[in-house]
């Protein structure tokens, strides 16, 4: 009786706090619940700029809550982007350390350090650093975000190196490294109140995703609105529309659609032993 108290506290409080910073594009500074487990499907559409195909990518991925300031991330892509059939492209790790909180009454702040490392099959084509599955790299970067009421507001900076292997012929042809900066708000729309962790949430997000490469001097920025709805506290249905506000890259596509859906496991890894 104690534990299910226990975990009804626990996805109360994580609803009541945290809902609206979880961004469908972006990663926050807070962590998932310590001691869980999220299994993660997201679909990746957009319509190719060099063949006017329909094309996709396919996203599972796992995380892992470790601890309240360590979360890991493992992931691995399916798509037909650079082939005409679906196949499997990359493998990803991703690592998060919240590093300072800050709470009060109905608001807190976060800061975290992250960092990735990708590998993937796909040859350098496009002029964008995208290690969600085009190019193998590293990436390490800082995020910031501030809860107050149902606003949740999330920036991050990060640094990406390409380490695909660079052809001579093809070596000045690319960029390689690039800086990335995101601006993340999360609106709770439904529930007004909480009394219940099964109240359906509705959230509503705008992101704002850009890049700037440090070798070509090449830069796009996107905007990407979303609504999002959380089931029982730990289950996430996103639907999200990213589209280019202005670059002067070759992109694969200047718009793509994301829908993606996540469960959460709470405590799993505590059942465990871990």
């Amino acid at each position: 009786m104690k534990q299910v108290i226990t975990m009804i506290s626990v996805l109360l409080v994580s609803a009541a706090g945290y809902a609206q910073e979880l961004y469908p594009y972006t990663e926050p500074a807070s962590n998932m619940p310590s001691k869980s487990i999220s299994a993660k499907w997201a679909t990746k559409l957009l319509k190719s700029e060099h063949n006017d195909r329909v094309e996709q990518r396919q996203t599972p991925e796992v995380m892992f809550g470790l601890n309240k300031n360590w979360m890991v991330h493992v992931a691995g892509t399916f798509s037909d982007m650079y082939s005409s059939n679906l196949r499997w492209e990359s493998v990803r790790l991703y690592a998060k350390y919240r590093f300072l909180s800050i709470d009060d009454v109905h608001k807190h702040f976060r800061l975290a350090a992250f960092g990735e490392v990708t590998h993937s099959v796909n040859d350098a084509y496009y002029e964008e650093v995208a290690l969600d599955g085009d190019q193998s790299g590293v990436m390490g970067g800082i995020v910031a975000t501030q809860l107050w009421q149902k606003l949740a507001v999330s920036g991050s900076l990060s640094y990406a190196q390409v380490t695909t292997k660079k052809p001579k012929y093809i070596e000045d042809s690319y960029p390689w490294q690039a800086l990335n900066y995101t601006l993340s708000a999360g609106y709770l729309v439904l529930p007004r109140e909480y009394t219940s962790y099964r109240q359906t949430n509705l959230n509503l997000y705008v992101e704002l995703l850009g890049q700037r490469t440090l070798d070509r001097k090449q830069y796009y920025i996107d905007l990407a609105p979303a609504v999002q709805l959380i089931f029982n506290s730990n289950a996430k249905l996103n639907i999200g529309h990213r589209f280019q506000l202005n670059s002067d890259m070759h992109r694969m596509a200047e718009k793509s659609w994301l829908i993606s859906f996540e469960y959460v496991f709470l405590n799993a890894l505590k059942k465990r032993g871990f």
